[in-house]
């Protein structure tokens, strides 16, 4: 999402409304100097923020970050976050790297997803450092599946899930030059272990 797009937007629908920009974002609660704060940052404020700033102004987040509306087949945009803080709810994180689009139906039954950027190499080859996974938000998982999770009030890190017949998990890297770690139950419940996500596709830019 372009910064200076998001902006413009902004300012054409508060001219249509009647309403001076930095007056719509005290009042929407979104705070009076966010759109200076995003172009001083270069990045798109939190999804709460987003959705203040649209609720103000009578429109859909889609609307407001420019997704073109009137078809059916419109599809849902998510953000993108360059890290998980634990303890931070989703919609409350600035990290946000860019948006996707979802198909509208995956939203159906109140379901939320969200953008993850890889780094690093612990899940190489399955996944490179900038790739984009797309997750499922989720605090279960099936053994198996990719998941974001956060460990012992550190940021979310990308791992496959393994689930143990004692109710331990294993947190798998694809990578070999990584060791894999595992909970105990015991652990799970005291550091905590916390699935925030269950990866759903991969998007990878061909650069």
């Amino acid at each position: 999402m372009d910064v200076q797009f998001f902006v413009q937007n902004v300012k054409d629908l508060c001219k249509k409304r009647g309403v001076k920009p930095t007056i719509a974002c005290d009042e929407s609660g979104a705070g009076k100097n966010l759109l200076n704060h995003i172009e001083s940052r270069g990045s798109i404020p939190s999804v709460a923020k987003v959705q203040m700033l649209a609720d103000y102004l009578g429109v859909t987040t889609s609307e407001l970050l420019g997704e073109a509306s009137g078809s059916s087949s419109a599809g849902i945009r998510i953000p993108v976050l360059g890290t998980i803080p634990a303890g931070i709810p989703l919609e409350a994180i600035e990290d946000i790297l860019d948006w996707e689009e979802i198909p509208a139906a995956w939203g159906s039954g109140d379901r939320q997803y969200f953008g993850l950027r890889v780094r690093g190499d612990s899940m190489y080859p399955r996944y490179l450092e900038g790739d984009t996974v797309i997750l499922r938000k989720e605090t279960t998982c099936e053994s198996g599946d990719d998941c974001a999770v956060l460990v012992n009030g550190d940021a979310a890190t990308l791992k496959q899930v393994m689930i143990r017949g004692d109710g331990s998990l294993e947190l798998r890297p694809t990578n070999p030059a990584y060791p894999p770690r595992i909970y105990s139950p015991a652990e799970i419940e005291s550091f905590p272990v916390q699935i925030i996500g269950v990866v759903v596709e991969l998007r990878r830019k061909i650069k």
